[in-house]
């Protein structure tokens, strides 16, 4: 029972984990017009969506992206401003190694299932690719090395 338990637990906190890099289309369309705009208030962006939305769904997803830690917020008179607290390049990036991160915190199958997953994707897509992340690799075993965590 402990057991179930503690593995529950762990699924749901990978959940969380996922949860927190997983945008919805309309999180990643006010994150665009954060981009390209920076600092904005909820009318602002309810003004620039490509469709119409009511004024408090867009407030709810930019306090959801608040919360997410994605973006900062200052008091404006009577108003929120927000702007992102990363950069289009950070995001893909933290995205890519929160996904990484959170197999790597799994269980052995999913950490194999990672790397065989990575290394078939790479060798489809681009055989430059896959002798790039080759070399990528070969630099990390000598810097840790170097390091003296052989």
């Amino acid at each position: 029972m402990i057991r179930f338990l503690e593995t529950r637990r762990t699924r749901e906190e990978r959940a969380d984990a996922l949860q927190q890099f997983v945008l919805g289309h309309l999180e990643i369309s006010v994150m665009e017009i954060l981009w390209s705009r920076g600092e904005s208030s909820v009318r602002d962006v309810v003004h620039r969506l490509p469709r119409t939305l009511a004024y408090t769904t867009v407030m709810t997803t930019l306090d959801r992206l608040y919360k997410k830690d994605l973006l900062s917020r200052r008091k404006s008179e009577r108003a929120f401003l927000y702007s992102p607290r990363l950069s289009p390049e950070e995001w893909e990036r933290k995205r890519a190694g929160d996904l990484v991160a959170g197999f790597l915190a799994g269980p052995q199958p999913s950490r194999d299932l990672l790397i065989s997953c990575l290394v078939e994707a790479v060798g489809q897509y681009d055989k430059a690719l896959l002798d790039a992340l080759e070399k990528r690799i070969r630099q990390k075993r000598k810097e840790l090395f170097r390091r003296g965590r052989s």
